[in-house]
């Protein structure tokens, strides 16, 4: 009798782990698309003077909106939080969409994260609030911008340009608040581990895998 449960513990019970282990992760390799194919950035000045598009990169996007220096705080848990983590992979960038006029407030900013952080993946882009407006309405998502043109939400932009969050009508999240840190530690950490599986999983298949995406 002890010897049946003996072998049972070195070998079935792993079986049964991983099998369970693998079901969960199957469940939670895709992330819902929000809004498809959203519409890239077309030739807005970015501060450095660079193209700035959504093709082919995975892309955390925000709209800082007119009062950058009030809220610059936003930034700051964004940067701690998720960027430093991860800006060394070379398929992602962080976007933020800014009213023209808050070039110098911008750059005063990028000039305090410089001190402690490589900045090369952060970028931005500038236009008219008009048309910050009328970028962020094709987006089709629930929220809305403030009067300044901005808001505290980010959001997971894939390579094919599709917006991505949580669909489900318990969970339902199309961005993550940058004013919360938890939020962005838990909700936010959570689901972008997902977008990243999911191209590992991609790259492995197509045994075409770089060191940026493997990356553990």
């Amino acid at each position: 009798m002890k010897k049946n449960i003996v072998l049972f513990i070195l070998f079935i019970l792993p079986i049964v782990a991983y099998l369970f282990f693998a079901s969960g992760i199957n469940s939670f390799t895709k992330l819902p698309v929000i809004t498809p194919k959203v519409a890239d950035l077309g030739n807005w000045e970015s501060l450095n003077n660079e193209k700035v598009t959504l093709d082919n990169k995975i892309t955390i996007l925000g709209f800082s909106g007119s009062d950058v220096l009030k809220n610059r705080g936003n930034l700051f848990n964004l940067n701690e939080k998720i960027y430093q983590r991860y800006h060394t992979f070379k398929d992602l960038q962080f976007v933020m969409i800014c009213p023209v006029g808050t070039e110098n407030d911008i750059k005063s900013i990028l000039d305090a994260l410089d001190e402690f952080t490589d900045v090369s993946q952060w970028h931005f882009v500038f236009t008219t609030p008009q048309e910050i407006n009328g970028y962020y309405k094709q987006l089709n998502l629930v929220g809305t911008l403030d009067k300044n043109s901005g808001t505290p939400l980010v959001y997971i932009i894939d390579k094919e340009r599709n917006l991505r969050g949580r669909k489900k009508k318990k969970e339902y999240k199309e961005g993550y608040n940058t004013f919360h840190p938890a939020d962005l530690s838990n909700e936010m950490l959570d689901d972008f581990k997902v977008i990243l599986y999911e191209y590992r999983a991609a790259l492995k298949k197509n045994h075409n895998a770089t060191k940026q995406l493997l990356k553990e």
